[in-house]
């Protein structure tokens, strides 16, 4: 009797592992295997953009097909402005950022260095005159690492969820932090429950990216956000080169005032490589500052690879420039890069309860 009750329990366990595993399968496959109308639901029906992802998509997650390519392979890289985030309202959140904290914050603007103050008023003379200043992407670099030198990371992130809060001089219902472009963002969704590992490579500071993406709809952990760098040093450390200090217990990571990269260009190509390690299958760009990285991306690649840059053509919805977004209508066709018009493939940008002044 004994031994028929503990196979009976036996039997029970093994029927509840199994029933255990049949309903993760069934959680694990459900979203991939979302419909396209689903999974894009901010994008138009017969949007060109739309239609090769989702075949690319078919064509890769097909085991047993040619273009099959393993899950651990499945990398795509997003650059942000103006590719995932609002890039100009009045100039880049990065710029927008520093010319506050220079010439705005009341508890910083009277310590500012000389050298911060002109980068800063050269952004200002930008924002109202659309002057163009050579050399004001290195420059507004060096001083954003030395306008925030000191802080540590988290002070860092807390005077940027705060900026986040002021609103979009540009637009109706909704703040600095809220400018991310909704279809862009199912495309991670998309992408991620197929299995992608999903990087961000933004020529904006890399800290500022982690700010921005800190408690918005963006899934992506920090350790996939890379972007410009600067130095991060011990709070005690001073000039000390880091192979002679030694970090204790009553040390904090502090930022060190020292601008290391800009990460624009072939830059993004290299730390593509210095941090990612391989060759991604899918990038996502919108002007000539990601040529680099979609080029690499979709060159000699031993998988089928695609890269997707996003046209400005929305002059509605968002501070559109269609002069510009010609432009890169134009270099798609060039370089076979698919286009994406924020005009025509997108049936909102920023949600339905954000109008543009």
């Amino acid at each position: 009797m004994k031994h028929t009750r503990s196979k009976q329990l036996l039997a029970l366990f093994l029927a509840a592992l199994c029933l255990c595993g049949v309903l993760s399968a069934c959680g694990n496959s459900a979203e991939p295997t979302a419909k396209p109308e689903e999974a894009f639901s901010l994008w138009t029906e017969d949007a060109p953009a739309r239609q090769a992802l989702t075949e690319y998509m078919d064509a890769i997650t097909t085991e047993g097909s040619a273009d099959f390519i393993p899950a651990e392979d499945r990398i795509a890289v997003f650059d942000l402005d103006g590719t995932l985030f609002c890039e100009t309202d009045p100039n880049y959140f990065d710029y927008t950022l520093l010319a506050y904290r220079v010439l705005e914050d009341p508890d910083y603007k009277d310590k500012a260095s000389d050298f911060e103050r002109e980068v800063a008023n050269k952004i200002k003379e930008q924002n109202e005159t659309g002057a163009s200043f050579e050399g004001l992407e290195i420059d507004h670099g060096k001083a954003v690492a030395s306008a925030f030198e000191g802080m540590t990371i988290d002070e860092f992130n807390a005077y940027i969820q705060a900026f986040k809060k002021q609103p979009m001089p540009s637009y109706e219902g909704m703040t600095r932090g809220e400018g991310w472009y909704r279809p862009m963002l199912q495309v991670v969704n998309y992408l991620q429950a197929n299995d992608f590992t999903v990087y961000v490579v933004s020529g904006t500071d890399r800290f500022i990216v982690r700010g921005i993406a800190d408690n918005s709809p963006l899934d992506v952990p920090n350790r996939q956000i890379i972007g410009s760098d600067e130095t991060v040093v011990a709070n005690d450390q001073g000039d000390t080169d880091g192979l002679n200090y030694v970090y204790d217990d009553n040390d904090e990571l502090v930022l060190g005032g020292d601008f290391l990269i800009k990460n624009l260009k072939m830059n993004k190509v290299s730390v593509i490589m210095q941090e990612i390690g391989q060759q991604p299958v899918l990038s996502f760009g919108n002007s000539t500052g990601d040529s680099s990285m979609a080029e690499y991306v979709t060159s000699g690649n031993k998988y089928k690879s695609l890269a997707f840059m996003l046209c400005c053509d929305d002059t509605e919805r968002e501070n559109g420039n269609e002069e510009k977004a010609q432009k890169m209508f134009d270099l798609c066709k060039e370089f076979d890069w698919v286009p994406v018009s924020m005009k025509n493939d997108w049936t909102t940008i920023y949600g339905d309860g954000v109008t543009k002044k």
